[in-house]
């Protein structure tokens, strides 16, 4: 699904120069859920923006499903990253003026899609990640677990391919960061009503929350330096749900 060959990106020149990432290669599987850990600029974040298409590499290749995104042009750039890439953000990224439902419908809107069939995915979006009852709230009047379950909604609105999240549960305490990432790993694995498999990078630095991928990666100073397996991959390492004697699939539950 997402390969990375030999990917370097530096920021700047001469002696201020800043190498983000220093010839990273990773493969990340379908329907696979990848934590990607590290300090603040171990080159977390750059290799999500690379990945997403928001970026491009100063050398190496990214290939999504074989394509090679170097070969696309703006337009289709723009494409892939509205058609096929989900994004979800610390900061929520919500728009202030609009409802958890409008925000929810924002990615469809731009596809032009039938106001019917926009309504009716948003609708079950929302149920989807336990919000029914909250579709005419703006973000003001939501708790930060409340806003990030819209915006994990509002990234799977166009049925993308591929999820990434940029520290999805920095700004959160920890029973609600926890109930996001398991959320997150429920999407993954297509749990809930219309839902397909996707696969997932997640950037991370919450020890707890990376026992509930398939894969961990670490990045240091851009190199990358170690990957493992997660306690999804092994119940017998499964970590408690903070609070609580067992964890399970979040969907249709709140925060």
């Amino acid at each position: 699904m997402v390969e990375l060959t030999e990917v370097h990106r530096t920021y700047g020149r001469g002696p201020t120069a800043v190498h983000a990432l220093r010839g990273v290669s990773l493969t990340v599987a379908r329907g696979e859920l990848v934590a990607v850990r590290g300090r603040s600029g171990s080159g977390k974040t750059t290799l999500l923006n690379l990945v997403g298409g928001l970026d491009a590499p100063d050398g190496g290749r990214i290939a999504l499903d074989g394509t090679d995104l170097a070969t696309l042009g703006e337009s289709e750039n723009l494409a892939l990253r509205r058609d096929r890439i989900g994004f979800v953000f610390q900061s929520f990224a919500l728009l202030p003026v609009l409802t958890a439902a409008e925000n929810v419908g924002v990615p469809m809107r731009m596809r032009r899609l039938p106001v019917a069939e926009r309504e009716e995915r948003v609708a079950l979006l929302l149920a989807m990640v336990g919000l029914a009852d909250h579709a005419r709230q703006r973000p003001e009047e939501l708790s930060g677990g409340q806003q990030q379950r819209v915006a994990i909604a509002r990234a799977l609105a166009n049925r993308p391919a591929l999820l990434l999240a940029d520290e999805p549960t920095g700004q959160l305490d920890a029973e609600t960061g926890h109930a996001v990432m398991e959320l997150l790993r429920a999407v993954v694995r297509g749990e809930g009503e219309d839902s397909e498999p996707v696969t997932a990078l997640v950037a991370t630095h919450d020890a707890t929350l990376l026992d509930l991928a398939d894969r961990v990666v670490e990045l240091a100073d851009g190199t990358l330096k170690d990957q493992s397996r997660a306690a999804a991959s092994d119940p017998s390492r499964a970590v408690p749900r903070p609070g609580g004697a067992g964890s399970g699939p979040t969907i249709l539950t709140e925060p």
